[in-house]
């Protein structure tokens, strides 16, 4: 199965920037993500965090 995406694959012209770009993109978004989590406020994630345990907006159908 492998030997037969594999011959299709390399008869494509520039198909080899395409894991190059998904490794930019996961790249990207993990150190966006890293950022974001180091410059969150603490007031934010502790309100975040707390959401779960809240019963005060609990209503029973």
């Amino acid at each position: 199965m492998f030997k037969f995406i594999k011959g299709h694959l390399e008869s494509i012209t520039g198909i080899e920037i395409y894991p190059l770009i998904s490794l930019l993109i996961f790249f990207i978004f993990f150190v966006v993500l890293f950022y974001w989590v180091i410059t969150a406020k603490k007031d934010y994630i502790t309100t975040v965090s707390n959401i779960p345990l809240d019963n005060q907006n609990d209503t029973t159908i």
